[in-house]
């Protein structure tokens, strides 16, 4: 056996004050609704009678970020957990919660914490997770403490003693033991135990930070432990490996924990005849019936869907030394399940099951699924109960188990439902609003109060995110002013008393309205769309990447921009300044997603799962977690379904047939009756008999930029006889130019569009071509200035690259037989990148074509999901889910006849400063320089891993743009929320001359 090693470590207390932001009367600045316009949803957290909601205020000492009188608060609250005598209730954060000491305060004493804490340019002992404790003992929450956490992950529980509460320390490898002292209050001293991972965890990837090119090898994925319970009589621990696909069982009860043992979930681990068997992957919650010898642990697997029923052989006194946890079976399940909880005869458990938007009732006894609970389909008009998209992902049952209480985080509610005793007939009897998806809900002992706890909230403008340098010693340093996406989404509190009947219809009605169950197309939507969808035949959606519509149009002289905030101005985006101008300037266009993990799932299948909404923001804090939603799991294409396949396409795959077997993808979406992984865009064609062509979309990108086994930067890879993509999607395979390369910053969008231009008219230029293009042009991204090829290697070059890129593919389609029945779709997969003075999510979008009005402003509030059901009511699809299902088509962009058009490309002035193959330069063209040159970009990221998209660090990352293109230039932050669409003659002018 192993004994735990008990080390305790600081945590520096904080302050003790509530501050509630809302209350039951909110005032003007505090409605009681509030949009979320980039889902085209509203939420009211204040809808229930006599509810309360804050903000999760960390009570910082003195305050970090913001003028006096503001505060930090933070994001991504995930778990609550009650006390057994029903006085506290705990939340936890799993988010970014990454904090800037932009003023250069001095830093509180150093946290000991294993491992290394956040980077140095992070106020590091406060960019961490934290717990709020809060008294219940009376029906107003009370809120006591706040303890600071290295990392965490979803798991808490509490010791059945009251003594103790236990926390899943994530990707530290921990999980952590927070102790009550002798006057009430909780230790900051933790107690860690070990998992004993050694910092290895089952899959591929690259240590954070660390640059591809210098690296030989890979290496595993770091561990991150997940779901953690105990058993009733507090003897056994069992803690879920959600990167180990494994659990670890610690004996012993509080004070004496030892680690028993661990036991591996994959069937090919415990019986070698089923290795490459799949199984068991991405443990993440666990459940404990009984208690001693009897005790047996119920694990939710999410990639593999199923429970994993584990024997876990008894309290230590009875243990046999040889013996080990056995796993009895393991119960299938239709979705991804999730938090799971047990009802107090332990004859039940209740799994919340993601994409099936069911709750799952197993019976103990027999282990098997007796009934599947709805969440939601009673609740939504007919003609939306085909449709999936709620996320729910928590659930938990009322003292008296008359009810259970779902969170539905895609819907920002909680579903009621009624339970009859004998599993039949269960049904959703109401829907309650929460705020922006919520993750976790709780009740007071007596039944009567429900504490629920949400992950984000809007953001609003972000003018003053700025980009300054970091870099080498001396080198000029801007620090930020946390406005990055991830850190203005705020987590939420709310509590309200149990809601009557009556009062629970009224409040499903507001759910339905806040969600826009009821919308409908008027007829003359629905007459355009028509004309639309009779005209078109073709469709080619581009997918750029990160920018926000001030970064581009901000100088543009028609819409809502800000020339001050414009860094990639005119001069260096000419193609799509004259899109703009030629058809529709969509100003208040926003993506859906957050960052780009979140974002090319929004932008290419309309949903973002529940295991994406909680892994992007520790991915994006660096905190561990890779970034799973293009295909690969781990940094492994499980789109491949052989091992030596996988290892013919990347020599750095690891020798076991058990590291991800089969062809699932854990963040993939469902298509139609649960149809596993394909609810994507190109997955609705096929099942309509379309046809389609994919160039660049979900390619596997490890061997790019290695030392060993990469992928060569070829212009011309078709004619080398060369293959430079490796598909990481099974759908998308057959469809895949293997010659286009994929997501890479060395290589320029100009021979992307290239190979793009071949395929064209060698196979379509006369006919055929298919329905649905999907084409990814990636290099406004940015990046790889060392190794970028063809002198593309500043951001303003890299940047035109793709505008020129862009214009090029526009331009052939005008000339080609094509133009008349062809729209092209382009967008940003998120607006991460950059600072807007109207929201952190708005971003550039343009479509083209004869369809398409000309010349026209349109400042009607659209969004990916608005742009995804557009294209899908053009190529007569249906909707893929709920979220696109209640999105409206863009009617107002289109006419409805055809209008001839045209369109020529035309680089950049900056592109003549490469030496790519362009028209030859204009007489009298004055060739701007970049505002420094790639050695410049080279020093200042040092260190950064650009070798797929957001692997860098995205504060340091954009804050050094800011700083190298605009020098000493500071934001305007005065002009946060303006209009500025009139008046843009003299606007543009006083920009003119300030730039002068």
């Amino acid at each position: 056996m192993i004994r735990a090693v008990r080390t305790a470590f600081s945590i520096p207390a904080v302050g003790l004050t509530l501050v509630s932001l809302l209350s039951t009367a909110p005032s003007a600045a505090q409605p009681r609704t509030q949009a979320v316009p980039n889902m085209g949803q509203q939420i009211t957290p204040l809808a229930p009678q006599g509810a309360r909601f804050e903000p999760l205020n960390a009570d910082f000492p003195y305050d970090p970020a913001f003028p006096p009188g503001q505060a930090w608060l933070v994001s991504h609250a995930v778990t609550t957990a009650v006390s057994p005598d029903h006085k506290t209730l705990l939340i936890m954060t799993s988010g970014y919660n990454r904090v800037s000491n932009t003023h250069n305060l001095p830093e509180p004493p150093p946290v000991t914490t294993p491992p290394t804490p956040p980077t140095p340019t992070w106020m590091a002992n406060y960019s961490m997770e934290y717990i709020f404790v809060y008294d219940i003992s009376t029906p107003k929450p009370f809120k006591k403490q706040v303890l600071l956490v290295p990392y965490t992950y979803n798991g808490l529980v509490f010791d059945p003693s009251g003594n103790a509460f236990y926390i899943s320390g994530g990707p530290s490898d921990y999980v952590f033991i927070a102790n009550r002292n002798s006057d009430g209050t909780w230790s900051n001293k933790f107690t860690p135990l070990p998992l004993g991972h050694k910092g290895v965890g089952n899959g591929l990837a690259v240590p954070p930070g660390a640059p591809p090119a210098a690296i030989n090898e890979r290496v595993s994925v770091v561990p991150c432990a997940s779901g953690v319970a105990i058993s009733k009589d507090g003897q056994t621990l069992v803690v879920a490996n959600y990167y180990n696909d494994s659990i670890s069982v610690f004996t012993g009860g509080l004070g004496k924990w030892v680690l028993y043992r661990e036991l591996d979930l994959r069937p090919g681990k415990t019986d070698p005849s089923k290795a490459g068997v799949p199984g068991g992957e991405y443990p993440f919650w666990v459940s404990i019936k009984g208690s001693g010898a009897d005790a047996i642990a119920y694990v939710s697997s999410i990639r593999d869907r199923e429970i994993v029923v584990v024997k876990l052989a008894g309290a230590p006194e009875l243990f046999n030394p040889a013996g080990r946890p056995t796993i009895i079976t393991r119960i299938p399940v239709k979705g991804q399940p999730n938090k799971m909880t047990l009802n107090a005869a332990q004859t039940f458990l209740y799994v919340a099951e993601d994409q099936a938007d069911i709750v799952d009732v197993i019976d103990t006894a027999a282990n098997t699924v007796v009934e599947s609970i709805p969440v939601i389909a009673s609740n939504v008009p007919a003609a939306l109960a085909q449709y999936k998209g709620a996320n729910p992902n928590s659930v938990t049952l009322s003292p008296d188990e008359t009810r259970l209480y779902v969170t539905n985080g895609n819907l920002n509610c909680i579903a009621v439902i009624a339970l009859s005793g004998n599993n039949s007939g269960d049904k959703v009897i109401g829907l309650i609003p929460t705020g922006w998806y919520p993750n976790s809900v709780s009740l007071s002992g007596d039944g009567q109060t429900v504490y629920s706890v949400n992950g984000k909230s809007p953001t609003g403008p972000n003018p003053a995110w700025c980009y300054g340098g970091y870099g080498p010693p001396g080198w000029p340093t801007c620090l930020d002013t946390n406005e990055y996406n991830p850190q203005l989404t705020k987590a939420g509190f709310q509590s309200f008393p149990l809601p009557a009947q009556g009062a629970l219809d009224t409040l499903t009605k507001q759910v339905a309205e806040n969600n826009r169950f009821s919308a409908v197309s008027s007829p003359e939507d629905a007459a355009i769309m028509e004309a639309v969808r009779k005209g078109t035949r073709h469709v080619i959606f581009i997918i750029k990447e990160n920018r926000t519509y001030d970064q581009i149009l901000g100088d543009l002289e028609i819409g809502n921009g800000d020339p001050d905030l414009t860094e990639f101005g005119e001069q260096v985006t000419p193609n799509q300044h004259n899109l703009a101008r030629k058809f529709v300037t969509l100003d208040n266009f926003l993506d859906t997603a957050e960052v780009s993990y979140d974002g090319w799932l929004w932008t290419t299948s309309g949903q973002a799962p529940d295991v994406v909404q909680r892994q992007y923001p520790i991915a994006y804090a660096y905190r561990g977690l890779s970034l799973d939603s293009e295909g690969t799991n781990r940094s492994v294409n499980v789109s491949i379904p052989s091992l030596a396949d996988r290892k013919a396409a990347n020599p750095f795959t690891p020798n076991d047939p058990d590291i991800l077997p089969g062809q699932t993808n854990t963040a993939a979406p469902d298509g139609p009756d649960n149809e596993v992984n394909t609810g994507y865009l190109w997955d609705s064609a096929f099942r309509a008999n379309l046809t389609v062509r994919n160039y660049g979309f979900f390619i596997d990108t490890v061997r790019y930029n290695t030392q060993n086994y990469s992928i060569p930067l070829l212009t011309d890879p078709y004619w080398a006889g060369t293959r430079v993509a490796y598909p990481s999607s099974v759908s998308l395979a057959p469809y895949t130019d293997l010659f286009f390369r994929g997501f890479d910053n060395a290589f320029p969008d100009y021979y992307r569009f290239k190979e793009w231009e071949r395929d064209f008219d060698s196979a379509y230029a006369k006919g055929g071509l298919p329905s649905l293009s999907l084409v990814r042009f990636m290099h406004d991204h940015t990046g790889n200035y060392d190794t970028a090829i063809e002198g593309v290697n500043t951001p303003e070059t890299q940047v035109a690259d793709n505008d020129y890129a862009v214009g090029m593919l526009i331009e052939k389609i005008s000339k080609s037989i094509y133009a008349d029945d062809t729209l092209i779709f382009i967008i940003e997969d998120d607006a991460q990148d950059g600072g807007d003075h109207v929201d952190s999510h708005r971003s550039t979008a343009y479509v083209a074509g004869a369809y398409v009005k000309q010349g026209a402003l349109v400042s009607t509030q659209y969004n990916t999901l608005d742009f995804l059901r557009t294209i899908e009511e053009v190529l007569g699809l249906p909707p893929m889910n709920l979220n696109d299902a209640l999105a409206k088509p863009m009617t107002d962009i289109f006419n409805t006849k055809p209008s001839p058009w045209n369109f020529s490309a035309a680089p950049s002035p900056m592109l003549y400063n490469t030496k790519l193959p362009l028209p030859p330069k204009p007489a009298g063209l004055v060739i701007p320089k970049p505002a420094h040159k790639a050695s410049y970009w080279v020093r200042a990221m040092k260190g950064m891993d650009f070798e797929s998209e957001d692997r860098v660090d995205p504060q340091d990352f954009n804050r050094i743009l800011w700083k190298g293109l605009k020098g000493n230039k500071p934001y305007p932050a005065s002009t946060t929320g303006r209009d500025l669409r009139q008046n843009r003659k003299e606007l543009l002018e006083r920009y003119r001359q300030s730039t002068k």
